[in-house]
């Protein structure tokens, strides 16, 4: 790396699981595991219908969010890789973002915004490209914004 790394990863924010029948990943992870559902998202433009269950709590809390597409023929097709993604706590976004892009990382269309948890959030492209070589290698990564607090604790 040619500078130093401006933003720390702090910890594991999300584990994101996508599937057609949204209603099969409850009866495994909420009726069977027992984690609680704590919210509820919705968005035409993520294509998504998300039931998001919490393990843990305060800053080591993380979600699972279960995820189904508003429509299976749409994309982003969250169904489409079990796994879909997975989400990291940065300490700066916007410092992370531009650093890792400065370093040939790829990010996914849509840049910095509002995620399910209503914290500001991107996405790290899965592949790189000619322009930008570097991505997650076949993995989704959501990059997510860490509150004050969860940064004391973390940091």
């Amino acid at each position: 790396m040619s500078t130093p790394r401006p933003f720390k990863v702090l910890g594991l924010q999300q584990i994101a699981i996508g599937g057609v029948d949204k209603n099969k990943l409850r009866h495994l992870w909420v009726e069977l595991l027992g984690v609680p559902v704590t919210g509820n998202f919705r968005s035409e433009r993520e294509n998504v219908d998300e039931d998001i269950c919490t393990l843990g709590q305060g800053a080591h809390a993380v979600e699972v969010d279960l995820m189904q597409p508003l429509d299976p023929e749409k994309k982003p097709a969250v169904h489409a890789t079990p796994l879909n993604h997975i989400g990291l706590w940065v300490d700066d976004l916007p410092v992370a973002v531009q650093w890792l892009e400065s370093q040939g990382l790829r990010f996914a269309p849509g840049g910095i915004r509002r995620g399910a948890a209503g914290h500001d959030i991107c996405f790290v492209h899965p592949k790189g490209n000619d322009q930008f070589p570097f991505g997650g290698e076949g993995v989704l990564i959501e990059l997510v914004q860490a509150p004050a607090e969860v940064i004391a604790a973390l940091a």
